[in-house]
Formats: C-alpha cells, structure tokens, sequence
C-alpha cells in the first residue's frame, strides 16, 4: 500500500495529444511520434490507491491500465503490453520487486519503463531495486507533479529506444524498412492469409545494370538513383503493402489481399513508371529500368523464405529474358526456367554438364584439427581465400575463409586456436553428378560466391563464380565460326579436327606429367620451370577450345549463326 499526499487539486484541459500549455508542470507525456497516449499499467493492492493515480495520470492524457496484483499485471502485460509499469514495492503474493524481475524476464515488443512506489529510502533497497529490474523510483507519500516530471524523463528514454530501433529497422538512403523488417511482417501477414485462405503476393525488383551506374558516374549517382527509385516504389504501394530495400539495387514488395495477376499489372506500372523516371546526372538524362518477378502464395508455402524464393525465381527468369520486364511464378515451367528455342538448346553452355566437369578440385583441404596458424600458413602460400575443411575421416565438416581468419587474428591465443571453432559448418554442397545448371541457377539467386561439390560428403571440388565465368568465356571462344588452326588461314575439316583433339589431348597429358616430375625434382628455384609449363598448358587448352569448334561446328557455329540472323529470339 501507498500513500497519496496532494498539494493541490488536480486539473487538466489539455486535450490529448496536445502539447503541455506553456508554464503547466503537469501536461501530458504523450507517445513521442504523436499517435495513441502512452499506454500506464498501474499495480497495487489498495484499490483507492488505483482510483486515486489513475485519475490523475488519465488527467495527464495517458492510457490507464489496472491491475490488484502481480499476477494480474503479468497477465495484462501480456496482453497489451504498456509502455510504463508503476508498481507498489509491498504487495501480497508476488511483490513489486518480484514483479520487476519476471517483466525483465518476458519477451516484449518493446521496453517496460518500470518506476516502484515505496517508502523505503536506504542505499540497499534502492540497489536492491535497481538489481530487479526498475528503472526509478517514487518516493511515498506521491506528489502527482514528481509522479509526472519522472514519466516524462523516462517518456524520452523510450523515444530514444524507438528512434534507435526505427534506424536500425530503415535504410537511411531510401527511407524504406530493411530486409529483417520484412521478414517479420510477410510471417503476420502469411499466417493471417493461410487462416483467412487470403491472397497474399510478393514481388522483387531489381535495377537493371546498375553496376554501370556506380562505375560510370560514381557511388553518388547510384545513391541518388535509389533514393529516386525508393521514392517512387513508396508513392505506389497502399497502407496495407509493406515495400523494403532487400540490399543492393534490389527491393522486395509485400503485396497483401492481392492475387498474382493484379500484382503482375501494378508490377507492370511501377516497371514502365520508372522506366520514364526524370533522372539528370551530371547533366545527363540517365534512364532506369528494372526487372521484376511476382509470386503468390501456394496451398504449400509454409514460411516467408519460401514466398521470397518464389519472387526471386521469376525475378531471375525475368533477368535472364532480356530484363525491364515481368515475370509471373506461374508463367514458369516445373523446373522454373523459360523453355530455349531450338537453336538456343544447341547453344547451351550446360548441355550435359554435371557439377564435376566444371569444379576446381579439392587438391588440399583443411582438417578440423588444424590451427588457426597453419591455415593463415595455407592461405598466405596459395590464391584461394576459402578452402573446405574436413573431419577425422576425411567427410566435409565446413568452410573456413580468410575473412574467418582476420575476424579471429586479435583474439587471445588465436594461433592455437583449432579451424574448428571458426569454420562455417552449415556448407552448401551439391553432389558431383548434379547438373551444372541447377548450381548456376543458385548462385544466380544467392549471395554466396562458391559452394562445395562432394561424393558421399567426400569434398571433390569447388565451383565458384568465377568456375562458371571461365566456363563461358571457354564456350564461348570454342563457338567462334573461324574453325581455323593456331598457324593457319584454312578452314579446318571436322575429321582433321577431330584428329588434332585426339593428338592435343595426349600433349596435354604428356605435359602435366612433366610438369609433376619437374616438381618432385631437386631443383630449389621451381618458378622459372613452372611458369614455362604453364604457358605450354595454356597453349594446348587454346588449341583444344579451337579444334573443338570445327570438330562440332554444325552443333556451335551453325546455331550461333541462326540466332544472329534472328532465329535466337527466345532468350
């Protein structure tokens, strides 16, 4: 119990939501952004006490809960939780201070400002206090103005909270919500549609070449551009959407009680909207377009990541199409790509490729056993900046990376310390005879750089970007139409090329052998000899790509020939 001692009759005229008339000591301390009053649970066992704070908060403009006990006041916190806890130290069953320890305990949507009625005035029932969990204290008998003032104080620690946890949840350059905002609404608004049996569509946008902008006008322009686009993507979604920048030049939109084709048609006029976006750099007209996919929710789609992933697969059907267009999910084939046309199929670049003839090989791997030492070691002697790791039998356990190591190099004892404790363990792999295409189409949609290629958790090699760049930049020298040898102006036949692979093929074995026995030999300085393999390697890897367009012309150069005549329209 408390006691209440009024010095003067207590008055408001302030309407909510107003500001404190100037001079008054006892206006309101409303929500800071102007929205509903700030929410006061009060709890003691005396219901006078109740009657009496809450009138004279109510009179202060807040919004007055109740509760008698403890218990009730956890109960109502649960149920809507309030911004403020006032509670009365001496209580029967749980009391004040137990209280404060248990709220702490919750998980809230926001911060409790707790203050505790009490007589006590010793240094260890205010430590005591403070250990629980309570933000302040109100010294009885209450003054309504002391009551008030401290509210306020602590009215601005929670605007402070707020605007820290509105900056941490907003691109500050667009002004839209980030990525982890998002996920937590399509969660609300996915189990509201699947109760409900509500339409509910996610679309993902992307910049086209936008990488040009930054390259040729610089990081300012790009910044400039994405403020624009943020501004126009926030002036075309209802209350009810929620838009984010999902990083990069790429936004995600949450379109709610919106079925796919509705959202393919808003899709297509935000498209031709920023199409025809006024942006001037540096004098010069700069025109934006972008590349969107939308998908709807399906009887299966259990998670947000899954209603993302949907997006993001007709995102990258739409990329790959000629981009500044829209591609609906359900416009995809079962295996989520567009169908080639006849002569694209035979300019396939993944045509019967699995995973392990195109991967780098495992030549080393780190054990889980090894120190941090001796992979700095590793790193620093070779040219990969990641490397599996395996275990005791030889099975993949993880990836370590040098951005691993150089999170690690300050730690105290971090030489000792084994590849173990910093290795990524949940890896990406893909079995060997997987096809190539399924993985370029990942790491299409992913962030990664590389994922592991494995035989029954054995790593075999590694496939990266730049495995994948290599490939094409191979395919595409080997569909050149010349058919021409190294040496010679003459048009090569397909059985003489046939015959050159054959005979190159042996060269280039003969070669590597050489190369091994150069290596294992006893001369100290081994750079001036492998330099030179290498040049002859590379030489024979040139004539091979060369030979093999003429041995298979009517497969590459017929069908690239096609396609520049018009017969490629498919892509």
């Amino acid at each position: 119990m408390c006691n209440l001692a009024f010095s003067a009759p207590v008055q408001s005229t302030v309407p909510i939501g107003c500001c404190c008339p100037p001079g008054s000591r006892l206006g309101p301390s409303l929500n800071p952004n102007g929205l509903d009053p700030m929410q006061v649970l009060v709890v003691d066992d005396d219901p006078a006490i109740l009657r009496l704070l809450s009138k004279v908060l109510s009179s202060a403009g807040y919004q007055v809960q109740q509760a008698a006990d403890g218990i009730s006041a956890l109960e109502a916190i649960g149920r809507d939780c309030p911004y403020f806890l006032i509670t009365d130290w001496d209580m029967p069953g749980i009391t004040g201070l137990e209280l404060c320890r248990r709220v702490r305990q919750l998980d809230l949507p926001h911060y409790v400002h707790t203050l505790m009625l009490t007589a006590r005035s010793c240094n260890a029932d205010a430590i005591a206090g403070l250990e629980a969990g309570a933000d302040d204290f109100v010294i009885k008998p209450v003054r309504p103005e002391e009551l008030l003032a401290r509210l306020r104080a602590g009215a601005r620690i929670i605007d402070l909270e707020r605007r820290l946890v509105e900056s941490a949840r907003t691109d500050p350059l667009t002004g839209l919500p980030l990525k982890r905002t998002l996920h937590e609404q399509l969660e609300r608004h996915l189990a509201r549609a699947q109760r409900h049996g509500l339409p509910l569509t996610c679309a993902m946008m992307d910049l086209d070449y936008f990488k040009r902008v930054n390259d040729e006008f610089g990081h300012a322009a790009g910044d400039e551009v994405l403020r624009a686009v943020g501004q126009k993507l926030a002036c075309n979604t209802r209350q009810s959407d929620y838009a984010c920048r999902y990083g990069g030049e790429e936004f995600c939109i949450l379109l709610t009680q919106m079925d796919e084709d509705r959202a393919w048609e808003w899709a297509e006029r935000l498209r031709a909207e920023l199409a025809e976006l006024p942006i001037v750099i540096q004098g010069r007209p700069l025109r934006i377009t972008a590349s969107l996919g939308v998908a709807q929710r399906r009887d299966d789609t259990c998670t947000p990541e899954q209603l993302v992933d949907l997006a993001d697969q007709a995102l990258l059907v739409a990329k790959r199409s000629g981009r500044n267009r829209v591609t609906r999910f359900s416009s995809l084939d079962e295996n989520g790509i567009l169908p080639l046309t006849e002569s694209w199929q035979a300019r396939d670049p993944f045509k019967g490729l699995l995973a392990r003839h195109a991967m780098a090989p495992a030549v080393i791997c780190l054990r889980e056993t090894d120190t941090l030492e001796q992979a700095a070691e590793y790193f620093l002697n070779s040219r990969v900046n990641s490397v599996p790791v395996v275990d005791a039998d030889g099975k993949l356990a993880g990836m370590v990376s040098e951005r691993d190591l150089i999170a690690e190099m300050l730690t105290p004892g971090a030489r000792c310390r084994l590849v173990s404790e910093i290795m990524t363990a949940e890896t990406v792999c893909f079995d060997e005879d997987t096809p190539l295409r399924t993985i370029y189409d990942f790491l299409c949609r992913v962030t990664l750089h590389r994922v592991v290629i494995v035989r029954d958790r054995w790593p075999r090699g590694v496939i990266t970007r730049s495995c994948l760049l290599r490939l094409f930049n191979n395919w595409l020298t080997a569909g050149q139409p010349s058919g021409q040898g190294p040496l010679s102006s003459k048009p090569i036949d397909c059985s003489t090329a046939r015959q050159w692979l054959r005979e190159t093929t042996v060269a280039l074995s003969e070669q590597a052998a050489r190369t091994q026995r150069y290596c294992e030999g006893p001369d100290a300085d081994l750079v001036p000899g492998i330099v030179a393999a290498a040049a002859g390697l590379q030489e024979l890897i040139n004539d091979l790509l060369t030979y093999s367009s003429a041995a298979h012309g009517s497969l590459y150069t017929t069908a690239a020939r096609m396609a520049d005549a018009g017969g490629g329209q498919g892509e």
